[in-house]
């Protein structure tokens, strides 16, 4: 038997690849399949079942592609009800994969579907747990993000969480392996930890939300406070992945239409479609088109564009770095975008070849930042996130941050030149190209982020309490 965690940093998902006497089972596959369907053919196995945790908010599925193309039924938890064919496991249900055994643990709280996949070996020994959003490394599944859909609070959902987490997970050996369905940076939870594994008697000892003497009002209390709104993008996916979507291959012929500049402009304007450009942020500064929107494929990538655009039905255009075309529609999909019209055939270059208008992103370092701060009261705007920003910010800086930047659009002066800056320079950039589609153009960007500002004299306010929180 082996199991072999799948990780896409982007999104901080895992998926998981078991594999045992020549069956495989996958769970929580992404959108794009081929990588298991080769696993399975390296391996000369038969890959037998697709596990799903959960109905994914944060994601695009690959589950009913890869089931397509393999014929394996796909396995959800009890109270699931998707629009296709699945078996809805009953809990305590037993799977045989070769001489191995996974068993179905209904734990809802993070959704009333939410299911852990239990591993035993041939011995009949438990040696790991697949725990989707139930239980992360450091944290647990937020419990707001079905409650629209459901007639339960968050409050309920938590308290369902609870009794999962110590009826059906704590009571397990130590020494099994905890493989979550995401890590640090994910929306999903709130204080993961950056391991991407762990054992369950580690996270018995340093995850809070595991503590054996905490009551479940202590619990519910805990693991509701301080919830941002979820990304708007999330109930879309969910919809996705209960009722089906295009295949990968049919996205893709779609979005790989090459235009010219000529032709790019023309469609544009005819679909209203984003233009959305994905190149390094210090390219975008030099020059872009005018309105279009930088979400940097080397960050955040795809979050990004789920929480920024959000409509996942939105027509795109995309320039991309040379080559990197496929990536980006392939990207795209994996958080529901599959609207992409076509790219720009020869890149940012064949639009200026084509004497096309162009606009360009002002910026100073934080030596000149400094410098300017020390002659006059200058309006700095931070686009961190509030983490970041409450523990150490400039004196007097304004929170704007990414996450939310359209609820603070009336705070950015109308005639006065302002100063926006991340902690490096990826998200002040995405920020600024969003400021100015609006028609807000008095910006300049600080080079570096807080990184660099940290670097200089400028005063800084540590250890602000949050207006948000008890």
């Amino acid at each position: 038997m082996k199991v072999e965690q799948i990780y896409t940093g982007c999104l901080a998902q895992g998926a998981y690849f078991i594999e045992s006497q020549g069956e495989a089972a996958v769970i929580d596959p992404l959108r794009e399949v081929t990588p298991y369907l080769e696993k399975a053919e390296g391996k000369r196995a038969e890959i037998k079942y697709i596990f799903e945790t959960h109905f994914h908010a944060d994601f695009v599925s690959g589950h009913l592609t890869l089931s397509k193309a393999t014929g394996a039924p796909i396995v959800y938890g009890p109270g699931a009800k998707p629009d296709f064919e699945t078996i809805i496991a009953k809990d305590g249900q037993k799977f045989l994969l070769g001489d191995s055994t996974i068993i179905a643990l209904h734990t809802p709280g993070h959704t009333l579907e939410s299911t852990t996949y239990l591993l035993r070996d041939k011995d009949g020994k438990d040696t790991a747990i697949f725990s989707g959003d139930t239980l992360f490394i450091g944290d647990v599944g937020r419990p707001d993000l079905a409650q629209k859909a459901e007639d339960v609070t968050q409050e309920d959902l938590a308290s369902l969480l609870y009794d999962s987490l110590r009826d059906k997970i704590m009571p397990l050996s130590d020494d099994v392996v905890v493989y979550p369905a995401h890590g640090a940076g994910s929306a999903c939870g709130k204080n993961m930890m950056k391991e991407t594994l762990d054992s369950l008697g580690n996270q018995k000892k340093m995850n809070y939300a595991l503590r054996k003497d905490m009551t479940r009002e202590e619990f519910i209390e805990e693991v509701t406070e301080g919830l941002d709104p979820p990304p708007q993008y999330f109930p879309l996916n969910v919809k996705m992945n209960k009722s089906g979507y295009d295949d990968i291959d049919s996205v893709l012929e779609r979005g790989m239409n090459a235009l010219t500049a000529g032709a790019f402009e023309i469609l544009a304007n005819e679909t209203g479609a984003i233009v959305l450009d994905v190149r390094h942020q210090n390219d975008f500064v030099k020059g872009h088109i005018p309105q279009s929107i930088f979400i940097g494929l080397d960050g955040g990538f795809a979050p990004w564009v789920g929480a920024l655009i959000g409509d996942v039905s939105q027509p795109l255009l995309i320039i991309t770095p040379h080559g990197r075309e496929e990536e980006t529609i392939t990207r795209l999909s994996r958080v529901g975008f599959d609207n992409t019209l076509g790219y720009l055939k020869g890149g940012f270059e064949a639009w200026k070849k084509a004497n096309k208008e162009f606009d360009s992103i002002y910026g100073i370092n934080a030596v000149e930042l400094e410098t300017l701060i020390k002659k006059q009261n200058v309006p700095v705007f931070d686009v961190r996130k509030e983490s970041e920003y409450l523990p150490i910010n400039i004196k007097g800086a304004h929170h704007t941050p990414l996450d939310f930047l359209y609820d603070h659009l009336n705070k950015f002066p109308e005639n006065e030149t302002f100063y926006i800056h991340c902690a490096g320079g990826y998200r002040s950039i995405i920020a600024a190209s969003i400021l100015k589609k609006r028609g807000i153009h008095n910006l300049v960007d600080v080079q570096g982020g807080f990184k660099a500002i940290k670097e200089t004299e400028i005063e800084l306010t540590k250890n602000i309490k949050s207006p948000y929180k008890k």
